[in-house]
């Protein structure tokens, strides 16, 4: 009899174990498209190990770094569709679906994390509703350090550009390019080295970031600070996954996710400087635009500032208002 009990609660225990297993087996796949030293990609991770602890592993998060699981203009469908059911990307790179997620790429609009911060709280209603039509959520949002001009050469204008293969990483970028007669070359960050030696691209806009992740210094050899926008990556979920989880998991991939916003802009703001000083130890010129620089960025700014508000409706013009108030 003895033994037919044993036996029983071996069973039971069996059956418990295997319940508590399969009650920790949710796994979401997280595809990002920059390298682990990244600054984004160390937030994501901490962002993951957080959500693990707050849920007591119910819900596994496993990064894919580097765009090895898709790359960057794969994500947001492969989140959509559910392929993957979290993932981050540059918001501003879907701006040909709909000008609202270009709304952080308008040179001197906000050019300082403050303004930044402001601009992204008033575009945000908007930018999560558009997310949430099309199956998805918002979780969290991050900006990268001021941009930058990279060249090969000494410039005293934007204009000395002219005639150039202009590395673009959004359609902003693309008609930022345009605008200084350049000609836009579109490629992605972790393929930024062989495309400069190989001359497909011969200058570019981006952070200090960008410039340390990918060493700049070896193929490039200016950088002028010009400030003049923050584009921001978000962090989006596809909401029938997000919807799946329980309440108490659900509240805890929310406060994770605040957590991470407000670290990896606190994080960004830290770095931008020593970005700078990286490239500068490392043998490039890293220096203030030109008093001619500045004009030319202010009257292109203002150029692209017009044609987003007028592609992006009512909604735009009303973020542009709020921002400005």
């Amino acid at each position: 009899m003895k033994s037919v009990f044993a036996s029983l609660f071996a069973g039971l225990v069996a059956v418990s174990l295997s319940g508590a297993a399969s009650a920790q087996t949710v796994k979401w796949d997280m595809p990002t498209p920059y390298p682990d030293g990244n600054f984004h990609t160390a937030n994501n991770r901490q962002f993951v190990d957080e959500v693990g602890k707050a849920t007591g592993g119910r819900l596994a998060i496993t990064v894919h770094s580097n765009a090895s699981l898709l790359k960057l203009p794969e994500i947001k469908r492969g989140v959509q569709t559910g392929t993957v059911q979290i993932g981050e990307l540059l918001v501003s790179t879907l701006g040909n679906e709909d000008a609202i997620f270009a709304f952080d790429s308008i040179p001197g609009l906000a050019t300082s994390y403050a303004q930044a911060k402001k601009l992204y709280a008033v575009a945000k209603p908007a930018l999560s509703a558009r997310l949430e039509k099309q199956g998805m959520i918002l979780l969290y949002s991050v900006a990268w350090p001021p941009q930058g001009v990279y060249a090969k050469k000494d410039m005293a204008a934007l204009a000395d550009l002219k005639g150039l293969k202009f590395r673009s990483y959004n359609p902003a970028t693309a008609r930022f390019a345009q605008l200084l007669g350049a000609s836009p070359v579109t490629v992605q960050q972790a393929e930024l080295p062989q495309a400069f030696r190989a001359g497909l691209a011969e200058a570019m806009i981006s952070s200090g970031a960008t410039g340390v992740d990918t060493q700049a210094w070896d193929y490039l050899s200016n950088y002028y600070d010009t400030q003049a926008f923050l584009p921001q990556n978000i962090v989006f979920a596809n909401k029938a996954a997000f919807d799946a989880l329980s309440e108490a998991d659900r509240k805890a991939v929310l406060a994770a996710a605040a957590a991470a916003e407000a670290r990896g802009w606190a994080e960004s703001e830290k770095l931008n400087e020593g970005f700078k000083k990286t490239m500068a130890e490392k043998g490039m010129k890293v220096g203030a635009p030109t008093a001619t620089m500045a004009a030319e960025l202010t009257k292109i700014g203002e150029t692209m500032a017009a044609e987003w508000a007028d592609k992006a409706g009512p909604d735009g013009k009303a973020i542009i208002e709020a921002f400005k108030k």
